[in-house]
């Protein structure tokens, strides 16, 4: 099974620079996007095969995520059911008998971490909401997570500790994450792999330099381990500052 997720900010844009022929071409069993920054009826899109699901931010033009499916889910949930987290379209739940598949966009702690306490209540929120599903049976959660772990995760680790994304809290978040039981999939095939990342600013050339930061990831509960295939990072892939993340897993 080919799981895909991209952060593509912002659906309409994206799709004019090529989304729909990637997403031909990986031809996933499920892709998951982030930033989507539409409401509904703002897009039709033909995905001819693919059940779609979408949850939108109240605000226009901000947040959202979608996912497309090739396999119709047992039920789907939008947001984690907490009326405060669940205002900027951020979380889908699919349910499929083997597993749960969650998509997020975690929230930005913003200039001058303006949002870190927010984002520690989120985190808290979010792990806690997880780990409920994993209770029933084990989760697979891909996104924008907002990020980047490790030193090894971005191009300049030094400058940013205060910066949003790298901060000392949210990463310790992060880290809170995985010991409670998941597994960082990129991480497990690739422990000690430089140089890759997921997400390049638009500003001072970024990308051209690869100067970014490894913030979007696939997750999965511990119980999964034997059944990955593999995980790949598409840096080739245009079309947003973000490039698409894959899971390769086998349910046999």
């Amino acid at each position: 099974m080919k799981l895909v997720s991209w952060n593509v900010n912002g659906l309409r844009a994206c799709v004019n620079k090529g989304f729909l022929d990637y997403f031909k071409e990986v031809d996933a069993d499920i892709f998951c996007i982030q930033e989507s920054k539409l409401q509904d009826g703002q897009i039709e899109l033909d995905l001819p095969g693919y059940f779609q699901y979408w949850n939108y931010a109240v605000k226009k033009g901000y947040s959202g995520t979608a996912v497309f499916t090739k396999k119709e889910p047992l039920q789907v949930l939008y947001g984690m059911g907490i009326e405060e987290h669940d205002q900027e379209g951020r979380v889908i739940t699919l349910e499929y008998e083997e597993f749960y598949m969650v998509t997020v966009y975690t929230p930005n702690s913003q200039n001058e971490l303006a949002r870190l306490p927010y984002r520690m209540e989120w985190e808290d929120a979010f792990r806690n909401y997880l780990k409920k599903l994993e209770e029933t049976k084990p989760v697979i959660v891909c996104g924008d997570m907002n990020v980047a772990h490790q030193e090894i995760d971005l191009k300049n680790p030094k400058t940013n500790h205060k910066s949003a994304g790298f901060s000392d809290q949210e990463r310790e978040k992060f880290t809170q994450l995985l010991e409670s039981g998941f597994i960082d999939t990129f991480r497990y095939f690739y422990p000690e792999q430089t140089g890759i990342y997921s997400w390049w600013s638009y500003r001072f050339s970024a990308r051209a330099k690869n100067a970014g930061w490894r913030i979007d990831y696939f997750l999965t509960s511990a119980s999964l381990i034997d059944k990955l295939q593999g995980a790949a990072i598409h840096t080739e892939v245009m079309g947003s500052d973000h490039c698409p993340v894959e899971l390769d897993i086998n349910w046999q």
